[in-house]
Formats: structure tokens, sequence, C-alpha cells
């Protein structure tokens, strides 16, 4: 205990890092967004314009006026500009941190067209069909595509240690550990913690040292959050117990604070809960969170269906070169069926045959009880041996890049499995999972997931098992489309598969 004390207090003196002025970075981003997206619609309306008229583009006039094309394009993207600023798009708070950005880009289009629309029924305007949809169609994938554009590179520049956001904390030494740990594992966050205020310091809490050194600790009630802030430079402060503080307290430090260009966030402790089912509602001018219910339902909808359907048969055509070689090679190479099938457990439970490459020598269920046993440790659900002795050298390639996985898209189509799921595992692993683990079986297991997106087998059980539930509770189509993109790269870059 007293060694934390005196830890405490050494970390206290160091100097605090060198940050940003506060915003200077987000200022930049959204000056770089904003000149994108005027660039990214000048392409859409040149090229709308050269695509629909060609050559006679600078004579020709919209039926009913005398504006031509270009004059009237160069309107339209200025409206087009003031409908993104109008609906947030820009806002500071939501580009490259939120989904949020999406939807604003998205709606903020559509009013714009709706408008147009109205405008030009109620002028008897009568402007090319095709032209507009050029406009729309290049303009809205544009603008998108160059946002997540802008995304990735920011990302880098984190990951380097650049455009980073410095926080300051307050809560128990536990809770605000936690967040500490968190977002040190995840240097793309764009946060770096630099303070905290903790009730307990000189609690019995084991801290890293790692997370020692790089972080100022202060005690509660020997100095403020504005004297923490002004110390360390923080340029948003995070009440990780907002309970403790008390109402006024909390009311204070939202009212200064953000006077000073710091930003107040509240962690809610609502674990597992995507920003999509949070919402902020007021009774008697209290606030509240409202969280929706769990999207289990949505996740066996008929557009998740026809979804896994299409996409598995588009899929099979696409790799049917790749599975042909695949097979080939798996006959030629050891002794042995091209397939393998084997029992998992489905969708609440229902047992169902999973296909797939086969990747090991015959015989190799029955090895593996022993092979367990041999490799000692407390696996859990998660079975997973690595140096596995039983794959032949073709399986280790196989799986390396996921080839033995191609099969299930078959799976997929009978409709044992879908696209994108929790993997599904077989029944003595099943028969070891707690009421937690069970809401895995909620949804038809998938192809690829978001725990094979985020690590793959150098997961722990409680890591996947929570990457798992977020999805299912949290589906949606746009999560779907994002995680096969990730399962591109994933395959691409194969760290952690075995």
């Amino acid at each position: 205990m007293s060694q934390l004390v005196e830890r405490s207090a050494h970390a206290a003196e160091v100097p605090s890092p060198t940050v940003n002025e506060p915003g200077d970075w987000r200022r930049a981003y959204v000056l770089r967004i904003a000149v994108t997206d005027a660039l990214v619609l000048g392409l859409a309306m040149t090229s709308a314009i050269v695509i629909r008229f060609g050559a006679e583009s600078a004579g020709r006039t919209a039926g009913g006026t005398t504006l031509s094309y270009p004059n009237l394009s160069v309107i339209l993207g200025l409206g087009w500009m003031l409908g993104l600023q109008g609906f947030g798009a820009r806002d500071r708070r939501v580009v490259a941190e939120s989904s949020r950005e999406y939807v604003r880009v998205v709606n903020a289009s559509m009013l714009v067209f709706g408008m147009l629309a109205i405008v030009f029924v109620f002028f008897k305007i009568d402007l090319s069909r095709g032209y507009l949809v050029l406009v729309f169609s290049v303009g809205l994938v544009g603008l998108i595509t160059s946002r997540k554009a802008w995304r990735m590179w920011l990302r880098r520049r984190r990951v380097r240690g650049d455009a980073v956001t410095s926080v300051a904390l307050m809560g128990t030494l536990e809770s605000t550990h936690r967040i500490v740990r968190r977002l040190a594992a995840d240097p793309a966050s764009g946060m770096r913690v630099v303070g905290v205020i903790a009730d307990d310091l000189p609690g019995a809490l084991e801290l890293e040292d790692e997370l020692m050194d790089s972080v100022r600790y202060f005690a509660d009630g020997e100095c403020s959050m504005s004297a923490v802030v002004a110390s360390t430079g923080a340029q948003a402060v995070i009440v990780a117990n907002p309970s403790r503080l008390g109402p006024a307290a909390l009311r204070d430090m939202y009212w200064t604070l953000p006077e000073q260009g710091v930003d107040v966030l509240i962690a809610p402790h609502l674990v597992g809960v995507s920003a999509d089912r949070l919402h902020l509602t007021h009774v008697s001018s209290m606030p509240f969170i409202q969280v929706e219910e769990p999207r289990y339902g949505a996740a066996g909808s008929w557009p998740k269906v026809i979804f896994d359907r299409v996409g598995a048969a588009a899929l099979l055509v696409l790799f049917a070169p790749v599975m042909l070689v695949t097979a080939l090679a798996v006959k030629l190479s050891s002794r042995g069926p091209v397939l393998y099938r084997q029992e998992r457990i489905g969708r609440e439970g229902l047992p169902f045959k999973m296909t797939k490459f086969r990747s090991m020598r015959v015989g190799a269920d029955a090895e593996l009880e022993g092979l367990l046993a041999q490799a000692g440790g407390d696996f859990g659900p998660l079975a997973k041996i690595q140096e596995d002795p039983r794959i032949t050298p073709l399986g280790r390639f196989l799986r390396r890049y996921s080839v033995d996985e191609l099969p299930q898209l078959f799976d997929v189509l009978r409709g044992d499995m879908s696209l994108v799921g929790p993997r599904p595992q077989r029944d003595f692993e099943v028969a070891q999972y707690d009421h937690a683990a069970h809401r895995r079986l909620r949804v038809r297991p998938g192809v690829t997931g978001l725990w094979q997106v985020s690590g793959r087998s150098d997961l722990s059980w409680d890591e996947a098992l929570r990457l798992d539930t977020y999805y299912v509770e949290n589906w949606s189509l746009v999560g779907d489309l994002v995680i096969l993109w990730r399962t591109v790269r994933a395959v691409v870059c194969p760290d952690g598969a075995y």
C-alpha cells in the first residue's frame, strides 16, 4: 500500500506531456473535410454534366429557365455544402468519432435533393433526371468514400501518437484504471490519459508499471478538476463515477470546463451497448439515457436472410476457381476426403453439419482430447491448440488464409449459417457456456464474425465472448458490411490464425 502511495506521488511530479492546443487538430481536420467535400461535389457535378450532355453542356439550359447546367451545378453545389454544414456533418464532435457522421451526410444529401424536387415542381422546371441521378449517386458515394479515407489517414496518425486528445479522469481508482487500460490498448482511439483524480489512491489495487509511469495521479479532495486540467494540459475530462460527485459538483464542472475549451464526457457504465441503442430522454426536466432492446430478432429478419443468400451465391461464383484448385490440392496432398463435415451447434442450440475443406489428417477428432490434456491449462469453451500436429502442411496454409472456410458458403445457402455471426462451436464447448455465453446462440452462426476480425485465435475466451455478445445484441446490416470488409483485411494480413 505504501509503495502505491509513493509511486502515485512520484507520478504526480512527472512533467506534463507536450500536447496540442485544444481543438487544433480537430479544426485542421474539419477544414480538410470541408475542402474535400467541395472537391468531391465539384467532381460529381462536372462528371454528371459531361456524361449526360457531353460537348453541348456549356449551352444546355434547364427547361423553363435560362440557367445553364454549369451555373445550376454551382447553385446545387453551394446548397449541398450548406446542407452538410446545417445538418452537423462537419461537427467536430462527430467527424472521425462516430457513425453519425455518415448518417448526417446521407440525411443532408437527401434533404437537399428533396427540397430541390419541391422547387422544380413548384416552378415547373424541367431538369434532366439522368443528370440528377448521376449527381446524387456520384456525389453521395464520393462524400462517404472521402470521409472514410480521411478516417483511415487519421487512424494512422493516431497510432503514431499524433492528433491525440489528452484526457483527465475522475472516479474510483478501479473505474479510472479500467478506462486507462482500454484506451492504452487502443492507440487509434485518439485519447491519451494524462491525469487521474481518484478517491482511493491508498487502495490495494495493483497497477501496471507502464501505465503508472505515463499518468499523473492526484488524490481526490486535494485539488479540483480545473486545477488538474491546468496542470496536465488535458483537453477533455471523463467522469467515470458521476454519482460520487453529486449533482452540484457535476453541474459546476460542465458549466466551467466547456468555457475553457475542455470537453466533458460522462461514463454511463453501460457494457456492450452500441451508441445506436442509446437515446437521451427527459422526464420532469431530468435527463435519462434510454437503452433500446437487444436486436436479436433483427439479426434473423428477412433483410439479413436475403443479404446472406444473395451474398453467398455471389461469393461462390467469385471463388469457384479458388475452390476448384483447393479441392484438387487437398485430394492430391494427403489421404482422405476433400471435404470435412463436423457437427456444430447453431441457432437456438440446434446441431447442424458444418462443411470445410479438410485441413487435418484422417482421424484427427479422436486425437483432440489427448492433445488438450497434454497441452494442459484451462481452455474453457475455446479449445484451440497452437502448433496443432494434426494439421497437414497444406491445411496450415488453408487455415492461415481462411480458404478452408469457403465451403461454408453452401451452409449459408442451406440456411444453417450466416455470412456474419458468432463462429459455431462444438457440443462439448457449448456445454461449458454460462448464461451470458448462451446469448451467442440467439442468431445463426457466421462464416466470419466480429471475433475473427479482432484478433482471431489470439483472443481469450472472455474477450471473444464480449465481442460476440456485442455483435448479437447490437446487430445491424451496415455492421455486417463493415465486418465483411474487415474480414478481407484480416485474410490478407492473417495474424492470429492457427
